[in-house]
């Protein structure tokens, strides 16, 4: 039975990612930095949970055998988010990420997903897939991209696998309440008369999280496909439309008040995944 470790356990992606790894022959190791909010959550009984934090002096510590030689780690902890724009990615969390991946991978760990961004690929706009020279153009992004390369860099004196998971745009359970659906589904349950949002003529690629974190363990447990991969559908879409529909679906209508907010700065207006690589390793 395979031994996976989760970092950043309690975040809305990997509470959904634990619960992926049930439906698996997995013995799962979940980390936190707070316990008491891991204890909250359905799956807490089902896996070991070990306390950690990352804003630590763990220098001192052989990690790999901290956390009980796993023979996989799938790292998505990471702090400060949803603020993209933010320095502190590149100064604190990208050499504290650095020297937390290096502790495990130089002490023997040999398998590892660690969770990307679309937004590394910078202002292009198109289809996006992952051969492309990326030039990532806010601090998150920049970071992020940071430490893949610095990941690997690190082939030349260990042996370990790696795949780089390029997260596109997820929705569901437990997300941000910042986020746009958290943000729509509290107007409506308001009974607000309209709900306030861009032009919405961006084109994204969105996925419910339940499909990302099943694709992102289906990535992680196999080892043929490496390197960076999109996690994403492949499907262009206005958020416009997106908003429309997902009203739609849920029988819900509500007055879209388009052009209220500005366009983001720090993305292109018009990207989406291509997921050619993602389908080899599903089988859709």
């Amino acid at each position: 039975m395979k031994k996976v470790l989760v970092t950043g356990a309690t975040g809305f992606l990997g509470n959904h990612i634990i619960a992926a790894l049930l439906m698996h022959d997995c013995q799962i190791v979940a980390t936190s930095s707070n316990i008491e909010k891991a204890q909250t959550k359905n799956w807490y009984s089902k896996v070991s949970c070990v306390e950690f934090d990352l804003h630590s002096n763990f220098d001192h510590l052989n990690l790999f055998e901290y956390f009980g030689k796993p023979d996989l780690l799938i790292h998505l902890a990471w702090e400060g988010l949803p603020n993209y724009l933010d320095q502190f990615h590149v100064e604190n969390n990208l050499p504290r990420h650095q020297r937390f991946l290096y502790n495990l991978i130089s002490n023997g760990l040999n398998d590892l997903t660690v969770s990307g961004t679309c937004l590394e690929y910078g202002m292009m706009n198109g289809c996006l897939n992952e051969s492309l020279v990326v030039d990532p153009s806010n601090p998150y992004a920049i970071a992020k991209n940071s430490l893949r390369l610095y990941l690997e860099s690190l082939f030349l004196d260990f042996d370990f696998c790696m795949k780089w998971v390029r997260l596109f745009y997820m929705y569901g359970e437990g997300q941000s309440p910042k986020s746009l659906i958290s943000l729509l589904d509290k107007a409506i349950q308001d009974k607000q008369e309209s709900f306030n949002m861009s032009g919405g003529l961006q084109i994204r690629d969105f996925l419910p999280v339940n499909k990302v974190s099943a694709y992102f363990v289906a990535i992680a447990l196999q080892n043929k496909i490496t390197g960076i991969i999109n996690c994403c559908s492949g499907v262009p879409v206005t958020v416009k439309d997106f908003v429309e529909n997902y009203l739609s679906v849920r029988n819900q209508t509500i007055h879209l008040n388009l052009g209220f907010y500005e366009y983001a700065t720090y993305e292109p207006m018009e990207f989406w995944g291509d997921n050619t690589k993602l389908k080899s390793i599903i089988k859709e």
